[in-house]
């Protein structure tokens, strides 16, 4: 990604990895020692490939129906951007995987053109009596976009480089040697923003599924959009699992360490609205009832 959070390690350079799978120190920074530690770079590289794809059906929905604006709850998309640009800013201070960093970059990419297509269907559908719908998704996608470019060309600084943070742990007792170090003030605000965002990320889905019902259809949302983000988190939860701690780390304190992070992955899969398309599959409604259902939804806003 930008070298402004990242420096990858110097060609040839295998000194701080010996025996380790050169394809990962070099593509990601982390040293992958063992078959464990590859497969957690596979899963966590398959986890970005889903959710690279996952927006891609859901533009073509919105492009496709023309009702983005009364499928999908603006408070879910708000929600979802500010958990992912809290999840950024969080694995940025926290010095969490590079990998982690990566996806999260590119979330707050991909809901920056979700909100702007929310705003350009509301503006169409609905004239000037969205304006205040179209301000707040304006404004989230102004601060995504400074916050995103901010912490992109941040100067590298030791403390805060991923790719050296991989003996610290949030327990360690601070002792002098190998084995875990002491966490900085940095890491502890990381870990605090990253359990704020795994807090959006279970609360964004809950409007969402009450459009949902409320409407009693899911006209407008595409199912692969839910199914691969449901694959993704599913992929990036076991990736960060699977990876061995660093030695002088015990499997408690690596847990511990990412947890905001596992609970905003792993977690929101029972939340997820999956479930609702295999719920109204058979009781579309008609588009006199799906007008009706929007009118109505219209006039209670």
């Amino acid at each position: 990604m930008a070298e402004g959070f990242w420096v990858p390690p110097p060609p040839g350079n295998g000194s701080d990895c010996p025996g380790g799978a050169r394809w990962v120190l070099r593509l990601l920074g982390e040293c992958a020692r063992d078959g464990r530690d590859v497969g957690s770079a596979l899963l966590g590289i398959g986890s970005i490939g889903c959710f690279a794809a996952a927006a891609l059906p859901q533009f073509y929905q919105a492009c496709k129906t023309g009702i983005m604006d009364q499928a999908l709850s603006i408070y879910f998309l708000l929600g979802w951007l500010g958990g992912d640009l809290l999840n950024l800013i969080g694995s940025f201070l926290a010095n969490q995987l590079p990998l982690q960093v990566y996806t999260a970059v590119y979330y707050v990419l991909a809901d920056l053109v979700m909100l702007s297509l929310y705003g350009y269907y509301k503006a169409k559908n609905w004239g000037t009596r969205a304006t205040a719908s179209i301000n707040a998704a304006c404004l989230f996608c102004l601060l995504g976009t400074a916050t995103t470019l901010t912490v992109l060309s941040h100067n590298t600084d030791p403390a805060l480089n991923p790719a050296a943070f991989r003996g610290r742990s949030l327990l360690s007792l601070g002792l002098e040697g190998p084995g875990p170090q002491p966490i900085s003030k940095t890491e502890i605000i990381g870990f605090a923003i990253g359990s704020i965002s795994s807090v959006l990320y279970l609360c964004s889905r809950l409007p969402q599924i009450y459009t949902n019902y409320r409407r009693k259809s899911t006209a407008g949302v595409s199912f692969l959009l839910f199914a691969l983000v449901m694959l993704g988190n599913l992929l990036y939860g076991t990736s960060v699992l699977l990876k061995n701690p660093e030695p002088g780390q015990s499997e408690g304190d690596y847990i511990l360490h990412h947890l905001p992070w596992l609970i905003g992955s792993l977690g929101v899969l029972s939340l997820d609205i999956s479930f609702q398309f295999l719920a109204y599959r058979t009781g579309r409604p008609s588009a006199g009832e799906e007008r009706e259902a929007l009118l109505a939804e219209h006039g209670d806003s």
